[in-house]
């Protein structure tokens, strides 16, 4: 299980304040899935700040983070895989989806977070 970073800096806390209010449309389409726990029980967080980013939605049970991944990401390939070794490395599990798969198979993903949720250990 990840270390919980307890101080963020405060203009992250405060972007990630903002992202919340800026979801994007696909964003938004999965955390109607999420939220208020209607996905297993599990209590999901967006636009959460950790280390010097902001992952989309995260599980603190299980250290699980989901990204959304728009067309801008086709332009910072680089920039998203060394996020994801950060993340990786800090013993947080990592699952990336397009725009694409949650608009044309969002069961789907619901379906691939199951599986991993169901493979990982969780904080009692």
């Amino acid at each position: 299980m990840p270390d919980k970073l307890h101080r963020v800096n405060p203009p992250i806390k405060q972007n990630a304040r903002e992202l919340r209010q800026l979801q994007t449309p696909m964003e938004r389409r999965l955390w109607n899935r999420l939220c208020k726990r209607r996905f297993f029980e599990l209590h999901f967080r967006r636009q959460h700040p950790i280390g010097h980013y902001i992952v989309d939605f995260y599980c603190a049970k299980y250290g699980l983070i989901i990204e959304i991944d728009g067309e801008s990401h086709h332009y910072q390939v680089d920039y998203d895989e060394a996020r994801t070794a950060w993340l990786t490395s800090q013993g947080y599990h990592v699952l990336r989806f397009t725009n694409q798969d949650v608009l044309h198979n969002l069961e789907g993903i619901l379906t691939a977070i199951k599986m991993c949720v169901d493979q990982l250990p969780g904080e009692e």
